[in-house]
């Protein structure tokens, strides 16, 4: 998860106050010292977690008490708006004009993951009903093309590059006539080790030749509070700026970086929170510190299963309903929670299971869920079908089939006996939902 640490600690920090009897000045004072520690180990500045630690003790002793809440509770919806506020309040969303291509240029400094990110942002739009392509323009590190050109083969997203072109204005405007009849555009630019000045130069010559819709600078979000600077020279060299902070998952530094970006202002549109070509994500504020404090992210687990929804025809609805739910329909079944992401990261999007599941317990359920795949995938067609023929001689074969125990398979069936059971409760009860389809 998006600074693992600083959202478990926040969590922990607030389960104390609701652990008390009574909230009074002390356990607020109490409640503002850990906040205090866990911005500062999570890398913020010192200066912006006393000016948020002031504010959240204020208006925690002062603000009176809204009528139908309790004094715990408006403290932790004290501490969500603070932290929300900080962060920038609004989101600040990316621009795309239908009916026209836009162009949208990355620059940032070499090692920032400008190439990685360019390629998820093209996903994330990809995904979105969007026609996108990416160009290469970094004629300055070598293997630059080849790995945008891999990360995007992967989504069977086009690029345009010229190994030995020299010029980076040349090669976007050769890629640029290629894809006319696309709606989004990305332009990779190259980078400068530690040469802001170089950086930014090449970027106006770039943008004022090619005028493309918006600049977003990509930082690394391992740097720590030295993303201020970056932010703060890139926000002043252009007023139609905007940041996507990289690297995010499972750095120490990562609220410093996040923290000093917005206190320059700079908009940060996406941030970046895996490895994964799609683990990239429209920052919205709200949701993040949400997250953060343990209370789940229920709108983007939707969009979520929205992207990943398996779509089952009516009749196999009801065959499934009535009772009919083979180990085929199961397999499908994983393969849906597998689009959805790291399950870990699944979960945490769930209001109070954030912090609470022990980080072995969900491992384990993510291999579970591969090794169940590999088991079914080394079925036959008919024991998929009719699970109830696969006896002792058959259960052996599949377990050296999927490199698996026979205790794995058996545990498997298990599985599916008891969803086989939940589905029958769930034709009792009548979901109306389950008519249009089968959700997960």
């Amino acid at each position: 998860m998006v600074l693992e640490k600083l959202g478990a600690s926040l969590y922990e920090s607030i389960k104390k106050v609701f652990r008390l009897a009574i909230v009074d000045e002390a356990a607020v004072k109490e409640l503002i010292r850990d906040i205090q520690r866990s911005l500062l180990q999570a890398d913020v500045n010192v200066k912006l977690v006393l000016d948020i630690s002031k504010r959240i003790e204020e208006r925690a002793l002062r603000e009176k008490v809204p009528p139908g809440i309790s004094r715990k509770e408006h403290i932790i919806k004290v501490v969500y708006e603070e932290l929300t506020r900080f962060l920038g309040d609004r989101p600040s969303q990316l621009r795309i004009k239908n009916g026209k291509r836009n162009i949208f240029m990355l620059v940032g400094i070499q090692g920032s993951g400008k190439t990685t990110t360019a390629a998820k942002l093209a996903r994330y739009l990809q995904k979105r009903g969007y026609k996108t392509a990416l160009i290469c323009a970094d004629t300055y590190r070598p293997g630059a093309l080849m790995q945008l050109q891999q990360l995007a083969e992967q989504v069977n997203i086009p690029v345009y590059g010229k190994l030995g072109e020299r010029d980076p204005v040349k090669i976007v405007y050769e890629g640029l006539k290629q894809y006319k009849n696309y709606d989004v555009v990305i332009i990779d630019t190259a980078g400068r080790h530690k040469d802001e000045t170089g950086l930014i130069k090449e970027m106006k010559r770039l943008e004022e030749t090619i005028k493309p819709d918006e600049v977003i600078m990509v930082i690394d979000g391992t740097i720590g509070q030295q993303a201020a600077i970056q932010a703060r020279a890139f926000h002043e060299a252009t007023p139609i700026g905007s940041i996507i902070v990289a690297k995010l998952d499972g750095s120490a530094r990562g609220g410093g970086a996040l923290s000093a970006v917005a206190a320059t202002k700079a908009p940060i549109k996406f941030i970046g929170t895996g490895e994964r070509i799609d683990d990239l994500e429209a920052f919205v504020p709200a949701r993040f510190v949400s997250r953060l404090l343990g209370m789940g992210d229920i709108q983007s687990l939707i969009e979520k299963v929205r992207e990943a929804e398996v779509r089952i025809p009516e009749k196999k609805v009801k065959e499934i309903l009535s009772g009919k739910f083979t180990l085929a329909d199961m397999y499908e079944q994983f393969r849906a929670v597998s689009k959805l992401g790291p399950l870990a990261k699944v979960l945490r999007m769930f209001p109070g299971m954030g912090y609470e599941l022990p980080e072995d317990m969900m491992d384990l359920a993510e291999d579970n869920l591969r090794k169940w795949q590999v088991i079914i995938q080394s079925m036959t067609p008919e024991e998929r079908e009719n699970p109830k023929i696969l006896n002792a001689s058959r259960i052996r074969r599949i377990a050296r089939g999927s490199g698996t125990s026979e205790r794995d398979v058996k545990e498997l069936l298990k599985q599916y006996s008891m969803m086989r059971r939940m589905m029958k409760t769930l034709r009792r009860r009548r979901y109306p939902f389950l008519k249009r389809r089968l959700m997960i």
